[in-house]
Protein backbone atom coordinates (compact mmCIF):
# COMPACT_ATOMS: atom_id res chain seq x y z
CA UNK A 1 0.00 0.00 0.00
CA UNK A 2 2.60 2.32 0.96
CA UNK A 3 5.11 1.28 -1.65
CA UNK A 4 2.30 2.07 -3.94
CA UNK A 5 1.52 5.69 -2.68
CA UNK A 6 5.08 7.33 -2.60
CA UNK A 7 6.06 5.31 -5.85
CA UNK A 8 3.16 6.39 -7.99
CA UNK A 9 1.29 9.26 -5.57
CA UNK A 10 4.38 10.82 -5.17
CA UNK A 11 7.45 10.60 -7.41
CA UNK A 12 9.41 8.59 -5.38
CA UNK A 13 10.86 8.40 -2.28
CA UNK A 14 12.99 11.63 -1.92
CA UNK A 15 10.08 13.59 -3.34
CA UNK A 16 7.46 11.90 -0.43
CA UNK A 17 9.62 12.88 2.12
CA UNK A 18 10.38 15.97 0.70
CA UNK A 19 6.18 16.60 1.33
CA UNK A 20 5.51 14.35 4.66
CA UNK A 21 6.45 15.43 7.56
CA UNK A 22 5.98 12.78 9.57
CA UNK A 23 3.06 10.03 9.83
CA UNK A 24 1.33 8.89 12.90
CA UNK A 25 0.39 5.44 12.83
CA UNK A 26 -3.18 5.01 14.24
CA UNK A 27 -2.55 1.27 14.64
CA UNK A 28 -3.62 -0.12 18.14
CA UNK A 29 -1.38 1.37 20.54
CA UNK A 30 -3.09 0.71 23.80
CA UNK A 31 -2.67 4.15 25.63
CA UNK A 32 1.07 4.37 24.74
CA UNK A 33 2.93 6.18 22.03
CA UNK A 34 5.17 4.04 19.78
CA UNK A 35 8.09 4.55 18.25
CA UNK A 36 9.07 1.48 16.16
CA UNK A 37 8.72 -2.40 16.23
CA UNK A 38 10.79 -5.47 14.62
CA UNK A 39 10.57 -5.87 11.07
CA UNK A 40 10.13 -9.34 8.86
CA UNK A 41 10.50 -11.72 6.42
CA UNK A 42 9.33 -14.77 4.88
CA UNK A 43 11.83 -17.46 3.74
CA UNK A 44 11.23 -20.49 1.90
CA UNK A 45 13.74 -23.48 1.64
CA UNK A 46 13.25 -25.72 -0.72
CA UNK A 47 14.59 -29.41 -0.61
CA UNK A 48 15.16 -31.72 -3.59
CA UNK A 49 15.74 -35.67 -3.68
CA UNK A 50 14.54 -38.57 -5.70
CA UNK A 51 11.56 -40.56 -5.50
CA UNK A 52 10.73 -44.15 -5.71
CA UNK A 53 8.55 -47.20 -4.99
CA UNK A 54 7.76 -46.93 -0.39
CA UNK A 55 8.31 -50.95 -0.33
CA UNK A 56 11.95 -50.22 -1.27
CA UNK A 57 12.99 -46.55 0.28
CA UNK A 58 16.59 -46.83 0.28
CA UNK A 59 17.19 -46.73 -3.16
CA UNK A 60 15.36 -43.08 -3.50
CA UNK A 61 16.50 -39.91 -1.13
CA UNK A 62 13.43 -38.44 0.71
CA UNK A 63 13.16 -34.89 0.43
CA UNK A 64 10.65 -34.66 3.71
CA UNK A 65 13.22 -36.74 5.95
CA UNK A 66 15.90 -34.32 5.06
CA UNK A 67 13.89 -31.61 5.36
CA UNK A 68 12.69 -32.57 8.70
CA UNK A 69 16.37 -31.78 10.05
CA UNK A 70 16.40 -28.20 8.96
CA UNK A 71 13.18 -27.88 10.69
CA UNK A 72 14.75 -28.94 14.00
CA UNK A 73 17.48 -26.42 13.50
CA UNK A 74 15.12 -23.41 12.46
CA UNK A 75 13.47 -24.52 15.93
CA UNK A 76 16.91 -24.40 17.41
CA UNK A 77 18.05 -20.84 16.30
CA UNK A 78 15.06 -19.73 17.57
CA UNK A 79 15.26 -21.03 21.17
CA UNK A 80 19.00 -21.78 21.69
CA UNK A 81 21.23 -19.68 24.09
CA UNK A 82 24.12 -18.31 22.62
CA UNK A 83 26.95 -18.48 25.13
CA UNK A 84 28.61 -21.03 22.58
CA UNK A 85 27.64 -24.32 24.48
CA UNK A 86 25.17 -25.27 21.39
CA UNK A 87 26.10 -25.55 17.91
CA UNK A 88 23.73 -23.09 16.66
CA UNK A 89 23.73 -19.68 18.53
CA UNK A 90 20.28 -18.55 19.24
CA UNK A 91 18.71 -15.37 17.78
CA UNK A 92 19.16 -13.73 21.29
CA UNK A 93 22.50 -13.17 20.39
CA UNK A 94 21.40 -9.81 18.72
CA UNK A 95 20.88 -8.36 22.88
CA UNK A 96 24.28 -9.11 23.18
CA UNK A 97 27.03 -6.37 22.41
CA UNK A 98 29.27 -9.51 21.66
CA UNK A 99 27.42 -9.75 18.31
CA UNK A 100 25.56 -6.87 18.01
CA UNK A 101 27.90 -4.02 19.74
CA UNK A 102 26.22 -1.04 17.69
CA UNK A 103 22.54 -1.88 18.24
CA UNK A 104 22.12 -4.26 21.05
CA UNK A 105 20.08 -1.34 22.89
CA UNK A 106 17.75 -1.06 20.30
CA UNK A 107 17.28 -4.84 19.99
CA UNK A 108 16.61 -5.10 23.35
CA UNK A 109 14.24 -2.37 23.34
CA UNK A 110 12.24 -3.78 20.60
CA UNK A 111 12.62 -7.14 21.29
CA UNK A 112 14.74 -10.12 19.94
CA UNK A 113 14.53 -11.63 16.62
CA UNK A 114 12.58 -15.05 15.99
CA UNK A 115 11.64 -17.36 13.39
CA UNK A 116 9.20 -20.31 13.10
CA UNK A 117 8.49 -22.75 10.36
CA UNK A 118 5.22 -22.14 8.87
CA UNK A 119 3.75 -23.95 6.17
CA UNK A 120 5.10 -26.99 4.96
CA UNK A 121 4.94 -28.59 1.55
CA UNK A 122 5.77 -31.70 -0.70
CA UNK A 123 5.45 -33.36 -3.67
CA UNK A 124 5.30 -37.46 -4.40
CA UNK A 125 4.45 -39.81 -7.01
CA UNK A 126 1.94 -41.47 -4.85
CA UNK A 127 0.70 -42.13 -0.68
CA UNK A 128 3.32 -45.28 -1.24
CA UNK A 129 6.37 -43.56 -2.93
CA UNK A 130 9.10 -41.60 -1.38
CA UNK A 131 9.02 -37.76 -1.32
CA UNK A 132 10.76 -36.11 -3.75
CA UNK A 133 10.69 -32.76 -3.14
CA UNK A 134 9.78 -30.66 0.23
CA UNK A 135 9.84 -26.81 0.95
CA UNK A 136 8.75 -25.13 4.51
CA UNK A 137 7.92 -21.20 4.79
CA UNK A 138 9.83 -19.35 7.83
CA UNK A 139 8.22 -16.31 9.48
CA UNK A 140 11.41 -14.05 10.58
CA UNK A 141 10.82 -11.54 12.83
CA UNK A 142 13.82 -9.19 12.95
CA UNK A 143 14.80 -6.71 15.38
CA UNK A 144 17.86 -3.48 15.12
CA UNK A 145 20.78 -4.82 13.40
CA UNK A 146 19.72 -7.80 11.29
CA UNK A 147 19.41 -7.52 7.36
CA UNK A 148 17.68 -9.48 5.21
CA UNK A 149 20.99 -10.60 4.10
CA UNK A 150 21.93 -11.31 7.09
CA UNK A 151 18.77 -13.68 7.57
CA UNK A 152 19.02 -15.77 4.87
CA UNK A 153 22.79 -16.66 5.61
CA UNK A 154 21.88 -17.31 9.13
CA UNK A 155 19.22 -20.12 7.42
CA UNK A 156 21.76 -20.63 4.86
CA UNK A 157 24.18 -21.49 7.15
CA UNK A 158 22.32 -24.37 9.37
CA UNK A 159 23.92 -27.66 9.80
CA UNK A 160 21.31 -29.23 8.08
CA UNK A 161 21.43 -26.64 5.19
CA UNK A 162 25.08 -27.10 4.77
CA UNK A 163 25.11 -31.03 4.83
CA UNK A 164 22.30 -31.16 1.94
CA UNK A 165 23.79 -28.02 -0.13
CA UNK A 166 23.38 -29.09 -3.30
CA UNK A 167 19.71 -30.05 -2.46
CA UNK A 168 18.97 -27.28 -0.96
CA UNK A 169 17.82 -23.65 -2.09
CA UNK A 170 17.20 -20.87 0.37
CA UNK A 171 15.44 -17.37 -0.79
CA UNK A 172 12.98 -14.58 0.11
CA UNK A 173 9.05 -14.70 -1.04
CA UNK A 174 7.95 -12.00 -3.29
CA UNK A 175 4.47 -10.59 -3.22
CA UNK A 176 2.74 -10.32 -5.81
CA UNK A 177 -1.00 -11.37 -5.32
CA UNK A 178 -3.39 -9.12 -7.23
CA UNK A 179 -5.38 -6.51 -5.29
CA UNK A 180 -9.44 -6.19 -5.73
CA UNK A 181 -9.37 -3.73 -9.01
CA UNK A 182 -6.94 -6.66 -10.08
CA UNK A 183 -3.37 -4.63 -10.26
CA UNK A 184 -0.29 -6.74 -8.93
CA UNK A 185 2.13 -4.73 -7.34
CA UNK A 186 4.92 -7.15 -6.75
CA UNK A 187 7.56 -6.37 -3.94
CA UNK A 188 9.65 -8.35 -1.68
CA UNK A 189 8.26 -10.09 1.23
CA UNK A 190 10.34 -8.30 3.67
CA UNK A 191 9.66 -5.41 6.08
CA UNK A 192 12.52 -3.48 7.65
CA UNK A 193 13.00 -2.96 11.08
CA UNK A 194 12.58 0.64 11.95
CA UNK A 195 12.81 2.56 15.49
CA UNK A 196 13.08 6.13 16.62
CA UNK A 197 14.91 8.21 19.25
CA UNK A 198 13.15 9.08 22.41
CA UNK A 199 13.94 13.07 21.63
CA UNK A 200 12.83 12.69 17.98
CA UNK A 201 10.47 15.66 17.20
CA UNK A 202 7.80 13.78 15.19
CA UNK A 203 7.67 11.32 18.45
CA UNK A 204 8.33 14.76 21.34
CA UNK A 205 4.84 16.25 19.51
CA UNK A 206 3.15 13.24 20.52
CA UNK A 207 4.89 13.62 24.08
CA UNK A 208 4.13 16.57 24.73
CA UNK A 209 0.39 16.73 23.26
CA UNK A 210 -0.08 13.81 26.11
CA UNK A 211 1.37 15.43 28.42
CA UNK A 212 -0.58 18.66 27.90
CA UNK A 213 -3.90 16.84 27.91
CA UNK A 214 -4.03 14.00 30.39
CA UNK A 215 0.04 13.80 31.98
CA UNK A 216 2.27 11.49 31.85
CA UNK A 217 0.73 8.03 32.42
CA UNK A 218 -1.73 5.93 30.22
CA UNK A 219 -5.07 6.74 30.28
CA UNK A 220 -7.49 3.95 31.15
CA UNK A 221 -10.88 3.87 30.24
CA UNK A 222 -12.11 1.19 31.73
CA UNK A 223 -11.23 -1.78 34.63
CA UNK A 224 -10.21 -4.09 31.53
CA UNK A 225 -8.18 -1.27 30.05
CA UNK A 226 -6.71 -0.55 32.94
CA UNK A 227 -5.43 -4.46 33.98
CA UNK A 228 -3.49 -4.35 30.67
CA UNK A 229 -2.04 -0.64 30.77
CA UNK A 230 -1.09 -0.10 34.31
CA UNK A 231 2.32 0.77 34.69
CA UNK A 232 3.35 0.63 31.64
CA UNK A 233 5.52 3.09 30.08
CA UNK A 234 4.07 5.85 28.16
CA UNK A 235 6.35 5.73 25.15
CA UNK A 236 6.78 2.23 24.24
CA UNK A 237 6.71 -0.19 21.03
CA UNK A 238 5.14 -2.81 19.20
CA UNK A 239 5.48 -6.24 19.05
CA UNK A 240 2.98 -6.67 16.13
CA UNK A 241 3.90 -5.54 12.45
CA UNK A 242 2.38 -1.99 11.16
CA UNK A 243 2.78 -0.07 7.49
CA UNK A 244 5.74 1.52 9.75
CA UNK A 245 8.16 -1.26 8.26
CA UNK A 246 7.73 0.91 4.21
CA UNK A 247 6.62 4.36 5.66
CA UNK A 248 9.63 4.24 7.57
CA UNK A 249 11.69 1.44 7.85
CA UNK A 250 11.70 1.07 3.46
CA UNK A 251 11.23 4.95 2.88
CA UNK A 252 12.74 6.89 5.84
CA UNK A 253 9.58 9.19 6.45
CA UNK A 254 9.37 9.69 10.07
CA UNK A 255 6.61 7.91 12.01
CA UNK A 256 5.05 6.82 15.27
CA UNK A 257 2.49 5.00 16.67
CA UNK A 258 -0.92 6.27 18.73
CA UNK A 259 -3.87 4.19 18.48
CA UNK A 260 -7.10 3.12 19.76
CA UNK A 261 -7.28 -0.15 21.02
CA UNK A 262 -5.26 -2.93 22.29
CA UNK A 263 -2.47 -4.78 20.30
CA UNK A 264 -3.59 -7.54 22.08
CA UNK A 265 -7.62 -7.24 20.47
CA UNK A 266 -6.08 -7.35 16.98
CA UNK A 267 -7.61 -10.21 14.58
CA UNK A 268 -9.10 -11.82 17.79
CA UNK A 269 -12.53 -13.35 17.26
CA UNK A 270 -13.97 -11.21 19.78
CA UNK A 271 -12.32 -7.71 19.42
CA UNK A 272 -13.34 -4.87 21.26
CA UNK A 273 -12.15 -1.18 20.87
CA UNK A 274 -13.11 1.39 24.01
CA UNK A 275 -15.25 4.19 22.41
CA UNK A 276 -13.16 6.77 24.94
CA UNK A 277 -10.20 5.76 23.02
CA UNK A 278 -11.81 7.11 20.11
CA UNK A 279 -12.16 10.55 21.87
CA UNK A 280 -8.49 10.56 23.27
CA UNK A 281 -6.85 10.38 20.16
CA UNK A 282 -8.76 12.72 18.27
CA UNK A 283 -7.61 14.97 21.07
CA UNK A 284 -4.03 14.26 20.45
CA UNK A 285 -4.24 14.30 16.30
CA UNK A 286 -5.85 17.80 16.73
CA UNK A 287 -3.19 18.55 19.40
CA UNK A 288 -0.19 17.83 17.90
CA UNK A 289 0.70 20.08 14.64
CA UNK A 290 1.23 22.64 16.87
CA UNK A 291 3.84 21.51 19.32
CA UNK A 292 5.94 19.64 16.37
CA UNK A 293 9.06 21.18 15.94
CA UNK A 294 10.05 20.73 12.24
CA UNK A 295 13.32 22.68 13.46
CA UNK A 296 14.80 19.83 15.77
CA UNK A 297 14.42 17.01 12.56
CA UNK A 298 17.98 15.64 13.07
CA UNK A 299 17.58 12.75 9.92
CA UNK A 300 17.69 9.69 12.21
CA UNK A 301 14.83 8.13 10.81
CA UNK A 302 16.10 8.26 7.70
CA UNK A 303 19.80 7.36 8.24
CA UNK A 304 18.36 4.63 10.79
CA UNK A 305 16.76 2.74 7.49
CA UNK A 306 19.99 3.18 5.03
CA UNK A 307 22.09 1.64 7.33
CA UNK A 308 20.61 -0.96 9.35
CA UNK A 309 17.84 -2.58 7.19
CA UNK A 310 20.24 -3.03 4.13
CA UNK A 311 17.42 -1.79 1.31
CA UNK A 312 19.27 -1.50 -1.30
CA UNK A 313 16.76 -4.80 -2.83
CA UNK A 314 15.64 -3.68 -6.96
Amino acid sequence: CWQSIVNEYFNGPEDARSKIEFVISTEPTDGGIYRGHRGRMEIRVDMHGVSCHGSAPERGDNAIHKMAEVILNVRDLNENPADGSTEINGLVKMLDPKFNPEHYEDARFLGRGTCTTSQIFYTSPSRCAVADSCAISIDRRMTAGETYQSCLKEIEDLPACKKYAKDVKVSMYMYDRPAWTGHVYETECFFPTWINKETAPHVQALVDAHHNLWGDKRLMPTELAASKREGRPLTDKWTFSTNGVSIQGRYGIPCVGFGPGAESQAHAPNEVTFKQDLVTCAALYAAVPGLYKPENKDGSATSFRQELTGNDIK
